[in-house]
Parts: structure tokens; C-alpha cells; sequence
């Protein structure tokens, strides 16, 4: 994705990249999930963590960080 109009907005696990996804399908904005495993092994064979990238395009990114910003306030204690 490095020559792309794409921007990565969010790294983190699963249960809230799925969240902020359906956050920003519902406000109408198309995101982009890329998964990486932190350690560089097979999750399923040695554990792991997977992080998953979120990407949106930058004609929307504005609309985007908001969003985002806004999940992530909730999640803190």
C-alpha cells in the first residue's frame, strides 16, 4: 500500500478494528483491513497476536479520525 491514495488510521486486535469497521461502514466510509502477526509466526501453530491495520482513502480521512477518535476515547479506562 505505498503507492496508494490509501492511509493507515488504526493498528490494533481484532475486536476493535472490528468495531471502528462497522462504525465506519455505517457513516458510509470504505476501509481497507490488512492483518499482520506482531511476531512474524504462524498464529495458529506457535500463538501470537495478530494486529490488524485499518486503511481508508484520503478523500474520506477527515471523515475517518472522528470516528476513530471517538471509539478509542470509549475504550480508555
Amino acid at each position: 500500500m505505498t503507492d496508494s491514495n490509501y492511509i493507515k488510521v488504526f493498528t490494533g486486535n481484532l475486536i476493535i478494528t472490528e468495531r471502528i469497521i462497522q462504525t465506519l461502514r455505517d457513516s458510509n466510509i470504505n476501509a481497507i483491513v490488512k492483518e499482520e502477526n506482531e511476531s512474524g509466526l504462524d498464529p495458529k501453530i506457535y500463538g501470537g497476536h495478530l494486529l490488524q491495520k485499518i486503511y481508508v482513502h484520503k478523500d474520506e480521512l477527515d471523515k475517518a479520525i472522528p470516528i476513530i477518535e471517538e471509539i478509542n476515547s470509549k475504550l480508555q479506562p
